[in-house]
């Protein structure tokens, strides 16, 4: 079996869900991380690091989301370039 083409739209929507998802997790962990460096600063910056952490969640998820998607359109784009040239990737499969 050989890949020969990929869909750019099909392979865009993919990579852009799971980049979303590693998007998720940073912004997740940032969260957590910045309550716990905000209750280290106490009265003067805690509540600016859980703000920065809680924006984080919202904002990493959407922007690791749209810059996959056209990471993974890009890519795809150049496969069917370079399978054109190649012939694409050969997949055994049982």
């Amino acid at each position: 079996m050989i890949i020969k083409r990929i869909d750019i739209l099909s392979a865009a929507k993919i990579t852009g869900i799971i980049a979303a998802a590693f998007g998720l997790l940073a912004g997740i962990l940032m969260f957590l991380f910045g309550g716990v460096l905000g209750s280290l600063m106490g009265n003067e910056g805690g509540g600016f690091a859980m703000f920065g952490g809680f924006m984080a969640v919202i904002i990493l998820p959407i922007m690791y989301g749209i810059f996959g998607f056209i990471g993974g359109a890009i890519q795809a784009f150049i496969y069917n370039l370079a399978a054109g040239f190649i012939g694409g990737i050969r997949i055994e499969t049982e």
